[in-house]
């Protein structure tokens, strides 16, 4: 003679029931989901009434159905004062999310707007060969009941090589947290640090080189600008096609790069992200970018360099 628990039946007949499957209902997945989300965002136990307010729900729907989701095993409570719910493992697995020890916050932007407390989960592409269509589904951690068809979604940027994926959003499954969008722009970097774009054999100017000398140089290499060199080749400024225009249109037809070079070298270790560097592009309004090497400038990377490694293909 053995006794089995009514809670142990409760799930041998739900497994019976669902074929091993966990059948969630609309608010039963809205509660995880947000429970997830929150329990992500803040790293501790999460409040029933934390639950309700993300998702509008009255706190007494959320304790019951919170009974129910403990039962199949997809949350346990939490005791005391600090305490309140925790999702299982195999809350994120009936949800078809993979769960994860250490993870970071990938956004996800509705009409230009981020979403609060929403990240992206997965992105996956359904259409790919198509030579005119891409589309492409988002799998969401969050509230997306707010997302319509013909809203402008993006995903991203992720966060190794900073994938940022752009469309109109065509369809959305309440069911599985996903929307369905058509792909419009897609925009990722190398995740290699810029040593192994950055041009060590670069060209270099003499400091007392004239306009005249170092327009000549710049033409026969086609290239927008070098870095100017003393005796020692110690680079002290870079010298561009904007320097010598400025220059011929100021009347120094007569001066010396050196007095017409760029003094303030911005420069970025090798070792840095392309990402970082495109973004050091941006924030100082420059084209060249001087990389060190322990310390010591010995390369250059242009705008033109990062645009021919987007483009090799």
């Amino acid at each position: 003679m053995f006794y089995i628990s009514p809670l142990s039946i409760y799930k041998l007949y739900l497994s019976l029931w669902t074929g091993d499957l966990v059948e969630l209902t609309p608010i039963q997945k809205d509660i995880l989901i947000a429970l997830i989300n929150l329990q992500r965002e803040k790293d501790r136990a999460v409040k029933g009434e934390e639950i309700a307010e993300l998702i509008s729900r009255n706190p007494g729907t959320v304790r019951n159905q919170m009974q129910s989701l403990k039962v199949l095993g997809l949350v346990e409570g939490v005791p005391g004062p600090k305490g309140g719910y925790k999702a299982t493992g195999e809350a994120y697995e009936a949800l078809s999310i993979t769960a994860m020890d250490h993870e970071a916050s990938v956004p996800i932007y509705r009409n230009d707007n981020l979403v609060d407390g929403a990240t992206v989960a997965e992105i996956s592409f359904t259409t790919v060969r198509h030579p005119d269509l891409c589309h492409g589904m988002i799998k969401v951690l969050g509230n997306i009941k707010s997302f319509e068809q013909g809203d402008l979604v993006q995903a991203g940027p992720t966060p190794v090589n900073k994938l940022v994926v752009r469309g109109e959003v065509v369809g959305r499954d309440d069911t599985q947290n996903t929307l369905v969008f058509s792909i419009s722009e897609m925009i990722s970097l190398p995740k290699k640090p810029v040593k192994n774009y950055a041009r060590t054999d670069m060209i270099s100017i003499s400091m007392n080189a004239t306009i005249q000398e170092t327009a000549r140089i710049l033409v026969d290499r086609s290239i927008h600008g070098a870095p100017v060199v003393d005796e020692g080749d110690n680079i002290l400024g870079v010298v561009t096609f904007t320097d010598i225009g400025d220059a011929v249109a100021s009347g120094k037809m007569t001066a010396k790069v050196k007095d017409i070079m760029t003094r303030d070298l911005i420069t970025l270790d090798s070792e840095t992200s392309l990402y970082d560097a495109v973004k050091m592009f941006d924030v100082h309004n420059i084209g060249f970018l001087l990389v060190s090497y322990d310390g010591v400038p010995k390369g250059i990377l242009s705008k033109k360099d990062v645009f021919h490694e987007l483009t090799v293909y």
